[in-house]
């Protein structure tokens, strides 16, 4: 009986070894996942350019570029696939989300392949193997030794970092505070927000070497290889573009590319980085924020206007069973969208669309703005309409003209007269609120300041500047805004 038993085990285990293999075999010849980057010639990187030596912006030939460790490995791994590299820069913790939609092809960002993670996406071998180290300030060398210093105090890491979980998991009485952006958590310790920033050693030593005011400690985390390696990713069931990652990967492994070539190239970057660190030197990115901040905002109120007039006309509608539909379907749409932030919204329409359109992270912005942006405009333009007195409307009908030309050409002019303060302040507002789309990597002026902070080294000035910029803009608005409303009034 027990053989018979241990024969049929042996039965389902090799019906089942061969239904794997035969299905992974299945799948491997159906991958075209390569075939599709050739075709296009490009292949698109994500990554978090805030992470020096690994990734960071610098000028290279008089504009602003992507350079790192990471960025070399993925030239290499693009000239080897005979494809040409393009890097989309994003925060860290949106890049596994812009992979599993389409909106990069892999992502090399420093990034530990995790157990979690690999049950969400592929890895290549890994492309090289470091450490963690906390960064403190100089001033505090004598009281921090390791992780077990910080009881009672707080330690930041990226989140979505390994280094934010494994803080999470290995201290005690310690509170772990996670932030998007290392320039960000660098700030914070220097503010005395923080007492300790946990990132990896050749991060840590690049931050220090650049800032004397920043010191480094060994972390003494207890990790795992997978932990502590880089590997680059791929969308789950990438079979061809991993194997033929994995020959590029191979390589620089065996040729020792990233200590002999990629991290000492690095290291030139961030030295031409500091040379001048004056925020006057980097105008040319701030006027960048400014033209994005400003087609994002004037784009945003063109179509959120035209959505809004829609809107309330749709809330306003009288009749049969249609314009009690179009009234419910409106208003659902009115309170649906000013009952969720709008962060979520840009995420959603950047990464959830983007599963079935690919749509460029400005235009993802321009249109959940103008979504959002329409549901209040509706408001406004509601309130307007009725704000008119009902007489109006009564005496242009008793002229002859249709409802339509009474909308247009009476009810409509006054109403915007009512509330053109409404649209004004929304408008300011929207000058403010376009640096949510930073989070999908639009180059708008909170987006150039991490970039600016990340090159510099420097985390108020460039906060300071941009504070500077947004009012200028804002009072000027407001200004030109202002003029019109007196004008109107006068008419």
């Amino acid at each position: 009986m027990k053989n018979k038993l241990i024969m049929a085990i042996a039965l389902v285990m090799a019906l089942v070894a061969g239904w794997t293999t035969t299905t992974t075999t299945a799948q491997a010849a159906t991958d075209d996942s390569l075939a599709k980057v050739q075709k296009k010639g490009t292949l698109v990187m994500g990554t978090s350019p805030d992470y020096p030596p690994y990734e960071f912006q610098a000028t290279v030939h008089g504009k602003s570029q992507v350079v790192g460790m990471d960025v070399a490995v993925g030239k290499k791994i693009a000239k080897d696939m005979g494809v040409k590299l393009v890097v989309k820069s994003m925060s860290f913790d949106s890049l596994l989300v812009a992979l599993q939609t389409g909106k990069v092809d892999m992502v090399i960002s420093g990034m530990n392949p995790t157990p979690a993670r690999r049950k969400n996406v592929d890895f290549t071998h890994t492309y090289y193997q470091g450490g963690y180290s906390i960064v403190i300030n100089k001033n505090d060398k004598g009281i921090y030794k390791d992780k077990n210093s910080f009881v009672g105090k707080t330690i930041g890491a990226q989140t979505g970092s390994t280094m934010y979980n494994e803080s999470k998991k290995q201290t005690t009485g310690t509170t772990v505070k996670g932030m998007t952006s290392v320039s960000d958590l660098i700030l914070g310790l220097q503010s005395h927000k923080l007492q300790g920033v946990a990132m990896e050693k050749p991060s840590a030593q690049a931050y220090v070497a650049n800032n004397k005011e920043l010191a480094m400690i060994p972390s003494k985390f207890d990790l795992s290889a997978s932990d502590t390696s880089a590997s680059v990713a791929f969308a789950k069931g990438s079979t061809a573009l991993v194997t033929a990652a994995n020959k590029s990967v191979d390589q620089i492994r065996k040729q020792n590319l990233v200590n002999k070539d990629y991290l000492p190239a690095a290291g030139k970057y961030l030295k031409t980085n500091t040379v001048n660190t004056s925020m006057l030197h980097y105008w040319k990115a701030f006027l960048k924020g400014i033209e994005y901040t400003l087609i994002i905002t004037v784009c945003s109120v063109f179509f959120g206007f035209i959505l809004g007039v829609l809107l309330s006309l749709a809330r306003m509608a009288k009749g049969g069973v249609f314009a009690t539909a179009l009234r419910w379907l409106a208003t659902a749409y009115v309170e649906f969208i000013r009952g969720t932030p709008m962060m979520v919204q840009v995420m959603f329409v950047y990464f959830g669309l983007g599963l079935i359109v690919n749509l460029p992270a400005l235009t993802s912005g321009i249109i959940a703005i103008s979504l959002n942006s329409g549901a209040y405009i509706a408001e406004y333009i509601r309130g307007g309409i009725n704000s008119v007195d009902k007489g109006q409307t009564e005496a242009a009908r008793s002229l002859g003209m249709t409802s339509g030309y009474t909308l247009r050409y009476v009810v409509l002019p006054q109403a915007i007269k009512n509330i053109w303060p409404s649209l004004g302040n929304e408008f300011i507002t929207l000058i403010k609120d376009s640096s949510i789309v930073s989070i999908i990597g639009v180059s708008e002026l909170i987006f150039q300041s991490n970039i600016v902070r990340s090159d510099t080294y420097r985390g108020v000035a460039p906060i300071a500047v941009i504070m500077v910029l947004y009012f200028i803009m804002t009072f000027t608005a407001s200004r030109i805004l202002n003029h019109f409303e007196r004008k109107m009034q006068h008419d």
